[in-house]
Order: C-alpha cells, then structure tokens, then sequence
C-alpha cells in the first residue's frame, strides 16, 4: 500500500497564497516551490481557482500549496472567485499575502489581513517586484509585523521568505493521536475492515492506513479481518486484543459478535478525538431526539467520490436515521469545499470523518456550525448512537460517554 508511505494531504501544513491580481502570487508561487507550479502571465486573472498541490518544501517538510485567485476579481464570475479565495482560508495554516511593492497595500489587502487575524492564520506579508521598485520610494507600510521585500524575478530575498514560512509553519504534535495513547507496547489490535462494492479497489482508505500505521509505531500488532470472519479471528487469537475497531458501517455486526470485556470503538470515533471534537460530536448525535417533521438534515462530506448503490452518506444514513427517528425529515447533501456558510436552516450536521480535510478546516465546520447553534455531529457516532451501541464505544474514552442520555 503506498499510501502508508506518504504523508496525506490531510496532514500537511497547507500554505495560502492570497493578493491582488498581477501582484505575482503565481511567480512568487513558483520562486518559492522552485516548480513551475502555476501558470504566470500578464494577464490579469489567470489564476481563475483555488489550485492546490502537495509537494515537499525545505525547510518545512510535506506541504499542500495553495494559488489563489485575485482578491479584486471583477464581474459576476470574479465574485465567484472571490469567494473561493476566502474560502480557502479555511484550511490555511500559514497564509502568505503578496503585494506589489511599486503599489503597496490596497484595500482588498488590509481586508485580507484582518481577515487573517479574525481567524488566527499566521501570516506574511510579501512586497513583490522590488526589482522594479528600488528606483521608486518603496517603504514598508508600517503597522505590518511580518514582511519582507522579494523579487520572484530575480529570486531575491525568496530564501529569506521560505525560513519566515517554515518558521510560522511549525506545528506541534496534535493534543490527541489515534490511537498510540489508546494502547500499549505489545497489545493486539483487531481492525474490522469490511470489503465490499463501497471499498476502494486495491487499497484501504485512509483511516484505517492512518490508524495500522499508528499501532504499528507504537510497537503493537494490527489484526485486520472482514465483518464475517471477526469471531473465527478472535477464537483463534491465544492472547485477548486490546481493542477492536471496526468500521462504522459494520458497528451493529461486529458489537455482537465482540466480548464486553474486549473493549470496542470506531475509525469515526477514533478521528472525531484526533482531528475535531469528539465532545461535540456526541452532544451532536444525542440531538437527533430533537428533530421534527419538515426538519432538514445536512450531511456533508469532505472529499468527493462516485456514488454508488448504498452509498452510507446519500442513502444509508438518510435511511438509518428516518427509521429511528419515525419522522418526515429532508436530507441536503454536499461534498468537498461546498460546506455552508449559512446552516442556521438545518437543526443537525452529520459530517463524514473528515480524512481528506486538514486539522483547521474540520475545526472551522465545527465551530461555523456551533456559531449558529447548529448541533455536528459525524458519521460514525450517528450510527452508533441509532444502533444503540455509542455508549459501549466511548468506554475508552469515560470522560465523553457521561454526555450521553442513552439508557
């Protein structure tokens, strides 16, 4: 499996590009990168969407690049491109504003850096084109703290530029891992991974790669059956796991056939912990007892993929919770970066475990949707919670399971 080689997107520090167009994002892009990245032209607007690419970047290790298009777009189109720009500081780690030095700051750019600020990113301010600018009266403006004058030209100062980023770029390790705190050197742990018209061909998806890895690391072994051959696995086993995990989709199956002395959890559960708020989560699926007739239900995902016959999210889910809920309900669905700004009109979110999103996007759905008081919860929980069996999967984690109002 490759993947258990690369680092996922998910995982890298994600580096915004930001400015108006013609300020040279794109050459500063690609002065930085050392690649020809993104497209440079003098025209203005060639850069017409967010464009991403994960690469490895010295001295900061695995990134995802992020162009952007100009922030002074004009015309119905440009006000689309626009809003795709401030939409990917969402998922921005660091967020680097290039200005052309000839001009200086500009409206949109203060803007932008407010922005920066209301949101927490680190950030620099770039001044671009110095090497047309030296014979003019260039000076910095002021209030700016992070800068520094570059010509991706002549590739000026762009050394400088790459160790300010790496510098905002150091990221600690996260509070919580998946797994690693869960279990010891030594343990055994039993992953139930079911195999079916859903699964990726060839390869696990990235949960369950993330999470073998982890176990791995952590010097314990990693069992890894089928739904069907979980109880012929555990009869075999001579040494009691530590754990199973199974997959969200097979929760009901494999709750029976485990022992209540094995402890039990999800893939879902495990990344609701490492890359959200898994107290949220809970609090989320219990307001599943809230809803009404006429009420609509949001469930979004953060990737895109081909839907296929028994998709969980589009037909499962909508199907799991009418039946426990008894009520007419609507269902919304979305993928990628077309989660809301506005979900005051939905009383619950059920999101997908958020594999293919950074740290701060998954952060940024939650706290958009707990802003308008708009209960989040995830795929996994939600299942578990209408299956009767969240509370026996949190019993790993005690602190969470008091949340609950299951009886």
């Amino acid at each position: 499996m490759a993947g258990l080689n690369q680092v996922p997107s998910g995982n890298r520090v994600h580096i915004g590009f930001f400015g108006k167009r013609n300020a040279g994002k794109s050459s500063v892009v690609n002065a930085v990168t050392g690649q020809n990245l993104a497209i440079v032209s003098e025209t203005k607007g060639t850069t017409t969407d967010p464009v991403q690419k994960a690469m490895e970047l010295l001295p900061i290790g695995p990134v995802v690049i992020i162009d952007t298009p100009g922030i002074d777009d004009e015309g119905e189109l440009g006000v689309l491109r626009v809003k795709r720009t401030y939409q990917a500081l969402n998922k921005t780690d660091v967020a680097i504003l290039v200005v052309d030095a000839q001009i200086g700051l500009a409206a949109e750019d203060r803007a932008l850096v407010q922005q920066f600020k209301n949101k927490q990113i680190p950030y620099i301010v770039v001044y671009n084109k110095i090497d047309l600018a030296k014979e003019s009266s260039f000076v910095f403006e002021s209030q700016e703290e992070n800068k520094i004058a570059v010509s991706a030209l002549t590739k000026e100062h762009i050394y400088e530029l790459k160790e300010m980023i790496g510098h905002l770029a150091k990221k600690e390790k996260p509070i919580f891992p998946i797994v690693e705190d869960l279990i010891e050197r030594g343990d055994i742990v039993v992953l139930v991974i079911p195999i079916d018209a859903a699964a990726p061909k060839g390869r696990l998806i990235l949960p369950q790669q993330q999470t073998i890895r982890e176990i791995l690391e952590s010097g314990a072994s990693a069992v890894v059956c089928q739904p069907s051959e979980l109880a012929h696995t555990l009869n075999s086993m001579s040494k009691k796991p530590a754990l199973v995990i199974t997959d969200s989709q097979a929760f009901g199956e494999v709750s029976k056939i485990t022992p209540k002395d094995i402890m039990l959890t999800s893939f879902s559960i495990l990344f609701a912990r490492h890359k959200g708020n898994l107290e949220r989560a809970v609090r989320g699926a219990v307001m599943i007892e809230q809803l009404n007739d006429g009420d609509t239900v949001l469930i979004s995902e953060g990737c895109t993929h081909h839907r296929q016959c028994g998709d969980i999210g589009t037909e499962k889910l909508p199907a799991w919770i009418r039946n426990y809920t008894k009520k007419d309900l609507k269902f919304v669905f979305t993928s990628g970066i077309e989660f809301p700004d506005d979900v005051t009109m939905y009383p619950l979110i059920v999101h997908c475990g958020g594999c293919m999103l950074n740290e701060k996007e998954m952060k940024y759905r939650q706290q958009c949707a707990a802003d308008q008081q708009t209960a989040i919860t995830n795929y996994g929980i939600m299942i578990a919670y209408i299956h009767g069996i969240l509370k026996r999967s949190l019993e790993v984690f005690p602190n969470i399971a008091k949340y609950l109002n299951e009886e």
